[in-house]
C-alpha cells in the first residue's frame, strides 16, 4: 500500500488544480473531490493496468467522482452560485492594474466556459496533456476534444476581446 500511495503521491498536485477548475474555484469541493478520487484509485489499486497510464488513470478517476456528483446534485436541485464562487476567490485590485483585471477576466471567462470545454482547455493547456490523453481521461473521441478546445479558445478570445460578456446566459448557452 505504501508503494502504491508513493506513485500516486506526485500526482496530487495537478490532481487538485483539475478538480478546482471543475468546481469552479470552490477549494473545499476540489479538495473533496481529490480525496474522494484518491480513496477509489487505491480502493482499485488492483484492477488499474500495471502497464496503463497511471496520470491519466487517476484524472480519470476524478473526472468521473466529479461527474458522478454533478449527477447527484442535479437530483438534489443544488444550484452553483458561480458569481459568489468566482468574486470570493478573486484578488483585491487597486486602481490602475490592468493586469490584475484582465488576469480577473480571464479567470471569469473560464469559468463561465461550458464544463466540456473548461475540462478539455484545463487539461491540454494547464496539466500538457496530449489530445489522446485528454480524450481517455474524458472517454471522448480525440476529434472531440480537438473540437471542444477550439470552441472554448474562440469563446476565451471573445470574452477577452470584449465580444461576449462571460455573465450573459446567452453566451454561456452556446456550444
Amino acid at each position: 500500500m505504501a508503494a502504491d500511495a508513493a506513485s500516486i503521491e506526485p500526482h496530487i498536485p495537478g490532481m487538485r488544480r483539475f478538480a478546482r477548475a471543475l468546481v469552479r474555484g470552490d477549494r473545499e469541493r476540489a479538495d473533496d473531490l481529490v480525496q474522494d478520487s484518491l480513496e477509489r484509485a487505491l480502493s482499485r489499486w488492483h484492477s488499474r493496468r500495471a502497464e496503463g497510464d497511471l496520470r491519466g488513470w487517476l484524472y480519470t478517476i476524478l473526472y468521473n467522482r466529479f461527474l458522478s456528483e454533478q449527477q447527484r446534485q442535479k437530483r438534489r436541485g443544488v444550484h452553483d452560485t458561480l458569481t459568489e464562487v468566482i468574486e470570493s476567490e478573486l484578488p483585491q485590485v487597486k486602481g490602475g492594474q490592468d493586469q490584475a483585471l484582465e488576469h480577473r477576466d480571464l479567470l471569469r471567462a473560464f469559468a463561465a466556459l461550458p464544463e466540456e470545454q473548461r475540462s478539455v482547455l484545463f487539461l491540454v493547456a494547464v496539466e500538457d496533456l496530449s489530445y489522446e490523453q485528454a480524450a481517455r481521461v474524458l472517454g471522448v473521441p480525440i476529434g472531440t476534444v480537438m473540437s471542444r478546445l477550439s470552441r472554448g479558445r474562440e469563446r476565451l478570445r471573445q470574452f477577452m476581446n470584449r465580444d461576449l460578456d462571460p455573465n450573459d446566459n446567452a453566451a454561456r448557452g452556446m456550444r
